[in-house]
C-alpha cells in the first residue's frame, strides 16, 4: 500500500496539480494539508472522477485537512484533537483506511516566537503528543503523517544557522517532536535514508527550488507493528517543479503487504 502525504497549499487553486500527481502517481491513500477551503468548496467531485473517494475536515481561507483513497472505504475515527474542546482551526483528521489507522496532521507553523501563535503551536503539540501515546496503547498498525511544521535535525534543513529563532527549528519544538518520536514512533523516511539531504519545502523566493534550499518538514511516523513493513519512501520532486505548483513536494511510503 502505498500513502502520500501532500501539503497542496490551497486545494482549489491547486486542483489540477493535484489531479495530475494523482492520475501519473496512483498513490492507494493520500491526506492533504492546508486546504484552505470550506466544507462546501471541496473539490470532492473532481477527486472522485479519477478514482479516489474522500472524507475532509475544511476551513475558510486557512489550514484544512483531508483523507482519499482509491482501495477501500474510509472510517473517520476522529475529527480534531482530544483535549482542545475550543480550538476552531481544522489540524487533524483521522480513519481506518484498509487495515491502517491514518491521522493526517497540520501542526501549527507557531511564527512569530515568542508569542500567542508560538504558544499555541506548543500547547497543540503536547496534545497531538498525549493522543498518539492513546493510539500507540491500542496495538494497531497506526501512521501519523502530514505537515508537522518541524525540522528535527540540523540535516533537514538548509543553512540551519538561519533558522535559530524561527519556530519551526526552535529547541523547544525539535525537543517535543522527540519526545513524541521517542514514545516508540519511527520516522520513515530517516529510517530509509539515515544520512541524505531530503526536502520537502522550498519557498517560492530567490529560486529556492531550483538551488535546492529547502527544509523537510512533512513527516511519516510509523508505529511498532508497521515497521517491518516499509518497504520504500520518498519524494515526489517533479510535484515542486510543476506550473501553479504547492511549495510543498508530496511525500510517500510503501508498505509491503502483511
Amino acid at each position: 500500500m502505498k500513502i502520500a502525504t501532500y501539503n497542496v497549499n490551497g486545494v482549489n487553486g491547486r486542483l489540477p496539480v493535484l489531479l495530475r500527481w494523482l492520475q501519473e502517481e496512483r498513490p492507494d491513500v493520500v491526506c492533504l494539508q492546508e486546504l484552505k477551503s470550506p466544507d462546501d468548496r471541496f473539490p470532492s467531485e473532481a477527486i472522485r472522477a479519477v478514482g479516489y473517494e474522500a472524507l475532509w475536515h475544511g476551513q475558510s481561507r486557512w489550514n484544512g485537512i483531508a483523507i482519499l483513497t482509491r482501495v477501500g472505504e474510509i472510517h473517520e475515527t476522529r475529527r480534531g484533537l482530544p483535549g482542545i474542546s475550543d480550538d476552531n482551526q481544522s489540524r487533524y483528521l483521522e480513519a481506518a483506511v484498509n487495515g491502517v489507522l491514518i491521522g493526517t496532521i497540520y501542526l501549527p507553523n507557531g511564527n512569530p516566537r515568542p508569542g500567542p501563535k508560538f504558544e499555541y503551536k506548543m500547547r497543540w503539540f503536547e496534545k497531538l503528543t498525549e493522543h498518539a501515546r492513546s493510539l500507540l496503547d491500542t496495538g494497531l498498525p497506526v501512521v501519523l503523517t502530514g505537515d508537522f511544521n518541524v525540522m528535527p535535525t540540523k540535516l533537514d534543513v538548509y543553512k540551519p544557522e538561519r533558522w535559530v529563532d524561527d519556530a519551526l527549528f526552535a529547541p523547544e519544538v525539535r525537543e517535543a517532536w522527540f519526545r513524541l518520536v521517542d514514545q516508540g514512533w519511527t520516522d520513515a523516511i530517516r529510517m530509509l535514508h539515515p544520512d541524505e539531504t531530503i526536502y520537502t519545502f522550498w519557498k517560492y523566493l530567490r529560486n529556492a527550488f531550483a538551488r535546492n534550499a529547502g527544509l523537510r518538514i512533512d513527516h511519516f511516523l510509523l508505529d511498532p507493528s508497521l515497521v517491518g513493513r516499509l518497504a520504500g519512501a520518498g519524494v515526489d520532486l517533479q510535484v515542486r517543479a510543476w506550473e501553479k505548483t504547492s511549495d510543498h513536494a508530496p511525500v510517500w511510503i510503501e508498505l509491503s503487504d502483511i
